[in-house]
């Protein structure tokens, strides 16, 4: 993390219950350059994405990505992962050791039409349970649009001590703990996760 990132107190206006964090340090190899500064819709899609977590209300947000992002000097913390080049797994690490409240709202950059609406359903779903929820696609968990309890970190602390960066076998984990629960999505909200890896997927190919 970033001496300046270390420095910065937290907001002081927001839900207390839940923080916010993008998720936009990848690579975007298949992409062949940083997906994080496309624009979609009129807009770079860290800000569109940004713009989604923020509507939710969360307590604080953060940015988990590189150091010479697009985001950079956009006005929100950016955080650098503790575990560099080990994908989302350690920027959800990073997130959970750096938030100050209870649950975690993540969102991956790639996910350009994820809606408020539905973000706020998991949000609400987890401060009235207690445990994280993330959506379930058949067998496939949908790890980057969830909502995750702090006290994941230890888990997430046990895998990467093994360099097992698999985020579908940390969910599995998890819900065998009962630290999160799997919302079913229904066949509308499916289009909800679609990515763009790819220049094709941005075109709509």
């Amino acid at each position: 993390m970033s001496k300046d990132a270390a420095k910065s107190p937290p907001s002081p206006t927001g839900n207390p219950a839940f923080s916010a964090v993008l998720l936009a340090g990848g690579k975007s190899t298949r992409m062949g350059r940083d997906k994080a500064a496309i624009i979609v819709e009129g807009q770079p899609l860290w800000q569109r994405q940004l713009a989604t977590l923020a509507a939710l209300g969360p307590r604080e947000v953060f940015i988990s990505g590189r150091p010479d992002g697009p985001y950079l000097n956009g006005g929100t913390e950016v955080i650098h992962d503790l575990h560099p080049n080990c994908g989302p797994l350690s920027g959800l690490e990073t997130a959970c050791w750096r938030m100050q409240t209870p649950l975690l709202c993540v969102l991956a950059v790639d996910l350009p039409w994820m809606t408020p609406a539905f973000l706020e359903r998991l949000v609400k779903m987890a401060m009235q349970d207690g445990r994280g929820v993330v959506p379930q696609n058949g067998e496939y968990f949908e790890p980057l649009a969830a909502v995750y309890p702090r006290a994941i970190l230890n888990l997430i602390g046990e895998q990467m001590r093994q360099s097992d960066l698999a985020m579908q076998r940390l969910i599995r984990r998890a819900i065998e703990l009962d630290l999160v629960i799997p919302y079913a999505l229904a066949e509308n909200e499916r289009l909800l996760f679609r990515n763009v890896n790819t220049p094709a997927a941005l075109a709509g190919d």
